[in-house]
């Protein structure tokens, strides 16, 4: 697994992560054993860095990731970032300082850890991130010992530059970032750079499009996002097929099928694609099984794609996808 420094202090990383939303059952009802499961498998693949969110499951997510770290003596060894912002006692407008703190310490609890590796803001309004006090209170717990470093997961690339010029002491931005949303690309990646601030890109298959699994069949439970939040009727539609439509998405998948290259996956090129950018840290893509997560593990180490087939990607984007996308990005 190759590993990448993170950051301003260049703490060292697994380049590929293991998103953990699905751990809370927010994907469909998914087993405590399996959930175990996939935890072990990512870390025996050598994956360091495990993304989650206090409101995924309502803290199940978490509550997981902690229990699992714990019992195998892993939490000096396992990069743990996790959001706050979206519960009901802080989203849209009460982010306190006594609010934020209390959320930080639901979720220490619950990652039975001292310290906090990562707390990022998760899509909270831009117009809080606007204003000094949330970045003050994030320095603050910063200065208590209650978290080691701060970073925001937004929807827009607007948003990531704002958060990067406000916040000179952020750690890291997460964005939506795959084959279907290239404009952090000239948006986003350059300043990032040159500010040390770390990129974790996140919904990199599109919510599982860019798996190739996918048909005009597929149908997804009730609990899922991918049936509930289409059309965006819950939460930002980027978050869930990365705000292409459904069907849309399916023949802009015919497309790219006949470009991966040998020996890999339609999945493993997207992957792949992602990482050949420098200015990303870490890709945080999800697993339901534990063969996916060994498979998702093991493109750090597959070769970068050939400059052609960037070029043909970026072409297919300008001329078949970036129209589609919908929502604020």
């Amino acid at each position: 697994m190759q590993t990448t420094p993170f950051g301003k202090d260049n703490t060292q990383i697994s380049r590929v992560g293991l998103g953990c939303w699905q751990l809370g059952a927010d994907w469909g009802d998914l087993e405590l054993s399996e959930a175990n499961a996939i935890l072990k498998a990512s870390v025996d693949a050598g994956v360091t860095f495990l993304d989650t969110a206090d409101v995924y499951g309502g803290g199940r997510s978490e509550e997981i990731i902690g229990n699992f770290l714990s019992k195998a003596g892993l939490q000096d060894d396992v990069f743990v970032a996790t959001k706050l912002g979206r519960f009901g006692d802080l989203y849209p407008d009460n982010y306190t300082a006594a609010s934020i703190q209390g959320r930080v310490e639901e979720s220490l609890k619950r990652l039975k850890t001292d310290a906090l590796d990562l707390v990022q803001l998760h899509c909270i309004p831009t117009e809080v991130m606007e204003q000094d006090e949330v970045w003050t209170i994030l320095a603050d717990l910063v200065s208590q010992g209650k978290i080691k470093r701060f970073g925001a997961s937004v929807e827009t690339w607007r948003e990531a530059v704002m958060c990067i010029e406000k916040a000179p002491e952020l750690t890291s931005l997460q964005i939506i970032f795959n084959l279907f949303r290239q404009r952090p690309i000239r948006k986003v990646f350059d300043l990032a750079k040159q500010n040390q601030v770390g990129i974790i890109a996140r919904v990199p298959l599109a919510s599982g499009l860019l798996s190739g699994k996918f048909d005009r069949q597929t149908s997804f439970a009730e609990s899922d996002h991918r049936n509930y939040n289409r059309d965006g009727a819950a939460f930002n539609v980027g978050e869930t097929f990365a705000g292409v439509p459904f069907e849309n998405g399916l023949e802009l998948v015919e497309e790219l099928a006949p470009l991966v290259p040998e020996g890999m996956t339609l999945a493993q090129m997207a992957l792949r694609w992602i990482l050949d950018y420098d200015a990303v840290s870490v890709v945080i893509p999800g697993a339901s099984r534990p063969d996916q997560a060994l498979a998702n593990a093991s493109i750090a180490d597959l070769p970068p794609l050939p400059t052609e087939l960037h070029e043909t990607i970026r072409q297919l984007y300008k001329e078949k996808i970036r129209d589609q996308i919908r929502g604020a990005y």
